[in-house]
């Protein structure tokens, strides 16, 4: 029979609960707070910050095939107010989740537009 060797101490992989993750991306984000301070200060990589960051904004993202809940924003028309941006400036702006932005010019051809538009669904 050949000999085993135990070793014994502390355990160096740590264990987060999603509470504790949480609280410790509340503190990187907070305003004037920063990331690499927060993770010294938990004994953590700043990579770990981020990829909880990123998993935290995956899970709360919507799947993409669930349309549920979406529908179209409300338009307002205020009559007797001037344009604010003259029209050649104007532009279609789409919000996406986790901070992204697609911005459509007023040159931007038909079928550039279009394409931009259908890459969404």
């Amino acid at each position: 029979m050949g000999q085993i060797t135990v070793f014994s101490g502390p355990e160096r992989r740590r264990r987060w609960s999603d509470e504790q993750r949480l609280q410790i991306l509340t503190e990187a984000i907070a305003p004037g707070a920063s990331p690499t301070d927060v993770a010294r200060r938990h004994e953590i990589s700043t990579g770990q910050l981020y990829t909880w960051r990123s998993k935290l904004a995956v899970d709360a993202a919507p799947a993409p095939n669930d349309r549920h809940g979406l529908g179209f924003a409300e338009a307002v028309v205020i009559n007797g107010g001037d344009a604010t941006l003259p029209v050649s400036d104007a532009a279609i702006v789409i919000d996406l989740p986790r901070g992204r932005r697609i911005t459509i010019f007023p040159s931007a051809s038909p079928a550039l537009a279009a394409a931009a538009l259908k890459a969404l669904r």
